[in-house]
């Protein structure tokens, strides 16, 4: 096939218009603004991830649940995406132990509502927003069974950490039968030589409460030197006790 000359070639309509791109700059800033000033005084959290569809008698929300409580006692904040299954297990986890509990819930066209177990949630419309504050408070990732929106944050979490654009916060994938071919997957890619061997040592796989509480708390804790200490608010930017 002859070669085409950059003459020949029509090109399609664009850019956007600059006052649509710069009216949803401004949309995303103020989302940033009020997810930060929401979630400032949430502590150092634990995030944990999963499917919005396992009701509280499925086996992966019972294992959440006593999960997130044993999270919880360490001292941390449990963090979710505020809605139901997995997310609204390991706020209840947290609660039922004392524990403090947040959320980011998603604004969805179907109303994605706060679960009832969170002491302090922010909606955010933007799920690109949405995951930056759920990485940016957490100091541990807990990857549960879910779907395409578990991946998501998953490889999300997993990337930043890989290419040290955050720190190499913990990251648990917890039911190992549930995630063995994702897992047997991250093995392929090492084989082919898209990722290294040593990026697999960024992710523990585990069906143990006591295993996982015990990585966070080595790799967590001890690791960035946490130490506990009662958050005090500043009059003068009208803020308040977080809980």
């Amino acid at each position: 096939m002859p070669k085409e000359k950059a003459s020949e070639i029509r090109f399609l309509e664009g850019p956007q218009s600059r006052w649509e791109d710069f009216k949803f700059t401004i949309k995303v800033a103020l989302e940033f603004v009020k997810g930060f000033r929401a979630l400032h005084f949430a502590g150092p959290c634990v995030t944990i991830f999963g499917s919005a569809r396992f009701k509280e008698d499925h086996e992966y929300y019972v294992l959440t649940q006593k999960l997130s409580g044993q999270i919880a006692r360490l001292g941390f904040t449990i963090l979710t995406g505020g809605g139901p299954g997995i997310m609204e297990a390991a706020n209840r986890g947290a609660k039922e132990v004392g524990g403090r509990s947040v959320g980011c819930n998603i604004v969805l066209p179907h109303e994605q509502y706060p679960n009832p177990y969170l002491d302090k949630w922010v909606n955010i419309r933007y799920f690109f927003v949405r995951k930056t504050l759920l990485v940016k408070y957490s100091y541990a990732f807990v990857v549960m069974p879910g779907g395409f929106g578990t991946l998501d944050e998953f490889f999300e979490a997993l990337t930043l950490i890989q290419t040290q654009m955050i720190k190499a916060f913990p990251i648990i994938v917890f039911c190992k039968e549930f995630h063995k071919e994702l897992m047997d997957y991250v093995e392929k890619l090492i084989v082919a030589g898209t990722i290294s061997p040593v990026d697999l040592e960024l992710v523990l796989l585990t069906d143990s409460i006591e295993e996982a509480v015990e990585h966070i708390k080595t790799n967590s804790i001890d690791q960035f030197g946490l130490k506990y200490a009662e958050p005090k608010p500043t009059k003068w930017l009208f803020e308040k006790k977080f809980f």
